[in-house]
Order: structure tokens, then C-alpha cells, then sequence
């Protein structure tokens, strides 16, 4: 049984940093690649960012481009948001998500289980 589990939200400033965590179990990590996405109140759940099985290929949205970078350690079965410069509109409840695939996917429908998200507030 696949489990993911999220950590490492919280409320923060603008202009501050978070690292969110995903540890996965129940699957061949290496195997996989792995996304982040995230859904704000009233929007649907976005792309934030994925990185291939193998750690060579990673892929960002343009809205966190320069600010985001994921990463994974296949030592832990864990794979990471760091998060810098943040701001208010990327206050949202995020969700990592294990592909069916080792390639890079941006569309939540390609993505076979989720953690169960964890929430990031950025004050002004």
C-alpha cells in the first residue's frame, strides 16, 4: 500500500522560507517519478513542480520558477520542496504525488497517489 505523507507547512511571512517533505513507502521509490501540486480555496489543485525518477530531469510552473526547487533522496524515500522567497498568493494547501512513470508529468491526472497535503500561509 503506497502511503505519502507531507510535512514541514506552516505560517510564515512573505519574503520567508519553508522546506516541505514527502516520505513515501509502498513502492519502489526510485522507480517513480514525483510531483508537487497545490489547490488554493475556491481554485483547482495546479502544477507546482515534478522531478524525474532518476533526479536528471526536474520541471517547474512559471509561478515558482527561480523561488521552488525540488528535489528527492532515494536513500530516504523522500522527496523535497524547498521553498524561498515566498508569497501570499502561494498560500495553498500542497500535495506531493508519485507518477505512474519514471518521466516528468505536469497534469494531476497522470499521478496515481497522493500524500494528504499540508498547509502553507503566507502573511503579508
Amino acid at each position: 500500500q503506497v502511503q505519502l505523507v507531507e510535512s514541514g507547512g506552516g505560517l510564515v511571512q512573505a519574503g520567508d522560507s519553508l522546506r516541505l517533505s514527502c516520505a513515501a513507502s509502498g513502492l519502489t521509490f526510485s522507480n517513480y517519478a514525483m510531483g508537487w501540486f497545490r489547490q488554493a480555496p475556491g481554485k483547482e489543485r495546479e502544477f507546482v513542480a515534478a522531478i524525474s525518477a532518476s533526479g536528471s530531469s526536474i520541471f517547474y510552473a512559471d509561478s515558482v520558477k527561480g523561488r521552488f526547487t525540488i528535489s528527492r533522496d532515494s536513500a530516504k524515500n523522500t522527496v523535497y520542496l524547498q521553498m524561498n522567497s515566498l508569497k501570499p498568493e502561494d498560500t495553498a494547501v500542497y500535495y506531493c504525488a508519485v507518477s505512474g512513470a519514471r518521466a516528468i508529468f505536469t497534469s494531476p491526472d497522470r499521478y496515481n497517489h497522493w500524500g494528504q497535503g499540508t498547509q502553507v500561509t503566507v502573511s503579508s
